[in-house]
Formats: structure tokens, sequence, C-alpha cells
């Protein structure tokens, strides 16, 4: 692996470790390029905070500490600063304009919830037959997609459909072709692999790799041992190699707002 843009802090409430730790992994790991794309904050009313993500006022430290590793490690690695994105359509405005002044280089989109991700709302990761549910993902993926905001679709088969399997084809299939279209490349999450989650699902990377898509590997690094990567490299490779996926070493950053 040449680049990694998935890797978050403590500041998200459920990863370990010092940035610094990180850098000095990814260092150690062979990476040229590290990315820090913690789970961003919202400008939510307060009784809408969330656990899995960082809070307004914790921005301005997140930043200062990237961008002062940056300067740090210069001569030995490539860092930039982004932020996973979930994408909640009444208030992405909003955070657009409140990150605004901050130099951050890049969203990933990472969507873990349905709507507006309101307390309570259930996690797109559970088991669910319920074909409305599928469908809500795809749409709010692709309406995600649509806002050009977007480096990369950080685990696009999150959703765990146990449904009608003509369905999940036809739905997942659609968003495919819109990253297809929209030349947004698709993400194989090495945290999936690394804790035997229901991600990478392979029926999805058969209708990515029928429709052409490109992809990318992310670490989502939630503490510094994920950057011993051996394992699950070898994993995600066998998936590259059985469905003839289009895999890129390196991404070109879109600038988020």
């Amino acid at each position: 692996m040449k680049a990694n843009y998935h890797a978050h802090t403590v500041r998200c409430h459920h990863a370990t470790g010092t940035e610094k730790e990180y850098v000095e992994a990814a260092i150690a790991s062979g990476l040229k390029v590290l990315g820090f794309s913690d789970h961003t904050p919202y400008p939510f009313p307060e009784d809408h905070s969330h656990h899995i993500r960082m809070r307004m006022h914790e921005l301005e430290n997140y930043v200062n500490t990237v961008l002062a590793l940056r300067d740090e490690y210069r001569k030995d690695i490539e860092i930039h600063l982004g932020l996973e994105v979930e994408y909640c359509p009444d208030y992405f405005e909003k955070l657009c304009e409140e990150i605004a002044d901050y130099p951050i280089e890049y969203f990933l989109h990472g969507q873990h919830f349905l709507g507006n991700s309101a307390p309570g709302e259930a996690y797109c990761g559970h088991a669910t037959d319920d074909p409305h549910k599928l469908t809500a993902y795809c749409d709010q993926v692709i309406a995600a997609a649509k806002t050009g905001c977007f480096t990369y679709l950080a685990h696009p088969d999150l959703i765990r459909f146990t449904g009608d399997a003509a369905l999940y084809d036809e739905q997942m299939r659609r968003i495919c072709r819109k990253a297809k279209e929209l030349t947004l490349p698709l993400e194989i999450n090495f945290l999936g692999i690394d804790e035997g989650r229901h991600y990478p699902n392979e029926r999805f990377w058969k209708i990515a790799g029928e429709e052409g898509c490109d992809m990318i590997f992310g670490l989502d690094a939630h503490k510094p041992e994920h950057f011993q990567f051996e394992r699950t490299l070898t994993k995600a490779r066998e998936i590259v190699k059985k469905y003839e996926l289009k895999l890129l070493e390196d991404v070109k950053l879109r600038n988020p707002v």
C-alpha cells in the first residue's frame, strides 16, 4: 500500500492512541501518504449529539494537531487533513459553512445511519430484511455522491441487508453505477476484515467489478495496531483478484467546500 486516507483519533470516542503514534506506525508500515479523517462534528441541536463523532468545539484542536504533525514529519510521510462525514441532508449545508474556515482537504463519505442520524436511529450495519431501509440507504448514498463534495465512499457495503437477493443486487448496483458515473472510488474496508465484520461483502464487490468501479483500500484505523495490516492486505487483494476490481493506489483529493 502507498496511501491510506481513513484514520481516526480519540475525539470520535471509540478510537485509541495518539495521532503521533498513528503517524509513526504508518511510517513503520511503509505508507507514503496518511490522511486523518476522523468522524466529523455536526452542527446539530444540543439534544441531537451523537456518541461516535467529535464535537464542534473539538474541531480546532483536531485541525491544529494534524497540521503540526504534518510539519513535524514532512520529510518522512505526506499527511493530509480530512473528515469522515455522514450525509445528513438537513444539516450538511450548515456543516460545510462551519468548516469553510478550516483547511480541511477532503471528505470521506461514511453512511452509518439514515436520515439525519437522529438519536435512536438504527445503525445501518444491523441486520435487516426491510426493503425500505435498503432503498433509503442507497438513496442517501447517491444523494451524497451527487453533492460532489466527497473524495471517496467508505465501506459502501456497510448496509447489512438479509432480505431478497435480487433487490440487494438491484439497489447496490445503483450505487455502483452512480459511483462509476461520478468517478467516485469505493473503499474495501480493512477494519471490517480485521474484526470479522459483515463487510467487505463479496456480493457487493462482485457487482462493483461488473460495473467497472474504481476502488481503493482504506484501513479505517482506530488504533496504531491497525497499521500492521499484512493479513488484511492479503485478504483484500484476494477480493480484488476474484472480482477483477480496478484498484487505485492513490486518489485525487476533492475540495469539499
